[in-house]
């Protein structure tokens, strides 16, 4: 029963309408005892033959008028208590997915995506069948389950009762073991669900990589061994849910024998008469259901009560960044002061930066190389907030990042990611997706800035082509060009392009590169790159090795270093002409 008091929230806000709903129960209940009772009047009559048309026509009235109210009364109760279930679902799933959009890194490298996805499935619909068929079921159990019990009572006999409920305890204590086990079980079950969740979803996303390394068949054996773990963890748990069943039956079974051997005793002895005894045996009958339904209970009861745990845990986590409730809410603007003396990852002892000091003033293009694993892209975390626990301090005009409100730092900045994701959507609400309104005219003249307008006319349907998921159906090139337009149409103050530009040939990428130059002047980009001559044109070039700045000043200043930048731009150089002259 805990879980519903971990839903008393939930309860007490929606209190009116599951008062209706069980009141109905209620009622319901009462009206079915009718039937027996008539039942057994009826058969009275017709052994004393006092039985008249208009006595029979009475009680079939009264039946049908009865049938009536019933079937309105389930539609007030089912209204009530299965639109409630439904309101908590949408709360929970609208809370749990709100959690999602404010969490940062870290969260997301400790939980897999199958796992987040299970808990937004699977656990939200068994805490929904708490305040749906929880209710109903504990209507059923023990609100419908006692107003027989009192009918047997008032209508039939107390002491033919008492006896023909000795088995019920028996009940009570077993369903209670097993609910236990249940509890257990389910909790193992939904987590090997998640990591069956989590197998699909990466199948699915890396299909390209399985295919192009030949590991389908390996593939297909790790997921069969992950299905046939979740078949025996959902096994067991319908293995302990199907011991309820038999369980009733013998309670049930033990109840009618009782009833039966004393019952005829009783109609012997003139105690009640035959008609009571079958009333008395239909309301044994009206029992049976209530007693399915503790079964039943319990189980969505177990399987609630440990989804919610597991959801709640996700709900408990905590983002280490923090916004300011007093955070300025004006756009951030102006000279960007990065001082950084030391930075690691979360439970990482090695330095990812240290002593990472520059300034970029207002308008101006920093670009940011070194080899593959130097610190470039977790430079630009800090900048974007990814991370706050660093020694130093970054400042975006005259305040730390901190003091920005999230939503006014971020719509600051355009970032262009070295994993760039396109949503299943047109080509036009892709580049749009940060300024839905934007109209056809600006797409396309965005569009024409990242050089990407000619490739879009020539898809099947322009703008109107649908892309697939993650952009599988363009080109690494289209998709970089797609990226970049859509940062671009937000107009941000600060644009990055983490190695955005890496898909591309030289002369589109310098089309791109003359035509951010023209449309930016006054606003300042940090281009992160391999390709050394992304950054010809920037007014400061820094070189990170090992999360340091070994190198730095403009494009001229360092091929007169003689360092690893002109090495490496000799390198690039001597490849781009052993290339041209290939073709």
């Amino acid at each position: 029963m805990s879980v519903f008091k971990k839903l008393a929230w939930f309860f007490k806000e929606e209190k009116k309408n599951y008062i209706i709903g069980v009141g109905a129960l209620i009622l319901v209940a009462i009206i079915q005892l009718l039937p027996p009772r008539v039942i057994g009047i009826v058969v009275d009559s017709i052994a004393d033959k006092t039985l008249t048309k208009q006595k029979l026509l009475f009680w079939v009235s009264l039946l049908v008028v009865a049938a009536i109210v019933v079937y309105l009364l389930r539609y007030v109760w089912r209204t009530h208590i299965w639109g409630g279930a439904a309101r908590l679902e949408k709360r929970m799933r609208k809370r749990l997915f709100h959690h999602f959009t404010q969490m940062d890194q870290t969260f997301y490298q400790r939980y897999r995506t199958g796992d987040l996805m299970a808990h937004a499935t699977n656990d939200l619909n068994a805490i929904q069948n708490v305040a749906g068929g929880g209710i109903l079921t504990f209507a059923d159990a023990f609100i419908t389950g006692a107003i027989t019990v009192v009918a047997m009572i008032i209508f039939i006999d107390w002491r033919l009762t008492l006896l023909a409920l000795l088995p019920f305890p028996l009940l009570a204590v077993l369903s209670s073991k097993l609910g236990d086990k249940l509890h257990e079980a389910f909790k193992e079950s939904q987590d090997a669900f998640s990591r069956l969740n989590d197998k699909t979803q990466e199948t699915i996303t890396g299909i390209k990589v399985i295919k192009t390394f030949g590991q389908e068949k390996e593939e297909i054996e790790d997921f069969q061994e992950k299905v046939d773990y979740s078949i025996r963890k959902n096994n067991r748990v319908n293995f302990l849910d199907a011991l309820f069943d038999p369980l009733i039956t013998l309670i049930i079974g033990l109840s009618y024998i009782i009833s039966i051997s004393l019952g005829g005793y009783l109609v012997k002895t003139g105690s009640i008469s035959i008609g009571q005894l079958i009333s008395f045996f239909n309301y044994i009958g009206m029992l049976v259901w209530p007693m399915f339904a503790i079964g039943r209970f319990f189980n969505i009861l177990q399987r609630g009560n440990a989804s919610y745990d597991r959801v709640n845990e996700l709900l408990s986590e905590k983002s280490a960044i923090v916004e300011m409730k007093t955070g300025i809410k004006t756009p951030a603007k102006g000279d960007i002061h990065y001082h950084v003396d030391s930075f690691n990852y979360p439970g990482d002892d090695t330095k990812a930066l240290e002593n990472i000091d520059f300034t970029l003033h207002e308008g101006d293009t920093l670009g940011i190389v070194g080899k593959t694993g130097a610190g470039k892209t977790t430079l630009l975390k800090l900048l974007m907030r990814e991370y706050d626990d660093y020694d130093g301090e970054i400042l975006f005009g005259e305040n730390k990042l901190q003091h920005y409100t999230l939503d006014s730092l971020l719509h600051s900045i355009g970032y262009v990611p070295q994993d760039h994701f396109l949503f299943s959507m047109t080509v036009r609400d892709n580049i749009r997706f940060g300024r839905p309104k934007a109209s056809q005219e600006l797409v396309e003249k965005i569009a024409k800035q990242a050089a990407v307008h000619e490739d879009i006319l020539g898809f099947s349907k322009g703008y109107d082509t649908m892309v697939g998921e993650r952009g599988v159906s363009l080109s690494g090139g289209q998709k970089q060009r797609i990226s970049i337009a859509r940062a671009l149409l937000t107009e941000p103050e600060l644009l990055i392009l983490d190695d955005a530009l890496s898909a591309v040939d030289a002369k589109t990428e310098e089309l791109i590169l003359s035509s951010l130059k023209e449309t930016r002047k006054n606003k300042t980009t940090i281009i992160t790159t391999h390709r050394l001559s992304s950054v010809k044109h920037a007014k400061e070039i820094i070189v990170i090795d090992e999360g340091r700045i070994i190198e730095r000043g403009s494009h001229s200043e360092l091929i007169a270093l003689n360092g690893w930048y002109k090495r490496m731009y000799d390198h690039q150089q001597l490849e781009q002409k052993i290339e041209g002259g290939i073709n």
